[in-house]
C-alpha cells in the first residue's frame, strides 16, 4: 500500500494505474480482508484494555465479552465491506 501511495503521488499516470489496479475485484478482496483483521485487531484490543481496568475478568464476564467483541468486529467488517464497494 505504500509503494502504491508513492507511486499515485508521483505522477498523473501513476496515480491512473494505481487507480485501475485498485478497482479490480482482487484488489478489493485483498484491501478489505486486510482492513477486517485490522478491525478485529482494533476491537480486541479495546476488549483488553477494559479487562485490565478489571471489567469482565471472571469467566462468564470474558465469555460475554468475546461474543460482543465478535459481533461488534462483524458490524464494523460489514460497514467495512460496504465502504470499500
Amino acid at each position: 500500500m505504500l509503494y502504491a501511495l508513492g507511486k499515485s503521488l508521483g505522477s498523473e499516470e501513476g496515480f491512473g494505474e494505481v487507480k485501475a489496479c485498485l478497482t479490480s475485484v482482487l484488489a478489493k478482496l485483498v484491501i478489505w480482508s486486510l482492513l477486517s483483521a485490522l478491525l478485529y485487531h482494533l476491537v480486541a484490543g479495546i476488549r483488553h484494555l477494559i479487562m485490565d481496568m478489571g471489567i469482565g475478568e471472571t469467566l462468564e464476564g470474558g465469555k460475554l465479552g468475546s461474543k460482543i467483541v465478535l459481533a461488534v468486529s462483524a458490524v464494523l467488517i460489514v460497514l467495512a465491506g460496504v465502504w470499500i464497494w
